[in-house]
């Protein structure tokens, strides 16, 4: 039996949000949108030529990008917390063609009060590209308000570290 897959608000920190990743309103980003799938994070995200480092290639830099937008998501979907990423191992497989729809996918592995680990991997057209391993420190609400210099939006506090 496949778990029902469910669709994940990309709007849940508030209207005009600026991250690269997800936000909607975002002028330049990816505008990626998640699902929960059983225990993974999906997101499906064709590369153009803007987003090019070699000649028909995404830019490994932003294959990455990709990857931890993934991971914080599953950390979100999974822990219900906003999670700040500490490091990442990165191994690229195979180039992520500019064109080609490539599915990122992400699990978390690993939680604690403050750590959460999760593996991500980038496939397209079932081949896979990309995997994985990224840490995330969940902070309260004084540690992300230093991290990030200045008081969090209001539909932030919520996803704080209690």
């Amino acid at each position: 039996m496949t778990p029902a897959v469910t669709p994940l608000n990309g709007s849940l920190f508030g209207a005009g949000q600026p991250c690269f990743g997800c936000s909607p309103d975002h002028p330049t980003g990816f505008h990626l949108a998640f699902e929960l799938d059983g225990d993974d994070v999906v997101t499906r995200f064709t590369p153009t030529t803007n987003h090019q480092g070699p000649l028909r290639l995404m830019h490994g830099g932003l294959i990455s990008t990709l990857a931890d937008e993934t991971a914080a998501w599953a950390v979100l979907a999974t822990l219900g917390k906003f999670g700040f990423t500490t490091t990442f191992s990165a191994r690229f497989v195979k180039g992520v063609r500019v064109g080609v729809e490539a599915i990122a996918r992400a699990r978390v592995t690993k939680t604690s009060s403050r750590i959460v680990r999760t593996t991500v991997n980038i496939t397209q057209e079932g081949e896979p590209c990309f995997e994985g391993e990224f840490t995330f420190v969940l902070l309260d609400r004084a540690g992300a308000e230093k991290l990030m210099n200045g008081p969090l939006p209001e539909e932030w506090l919520r996803y704080c570290r209690d």
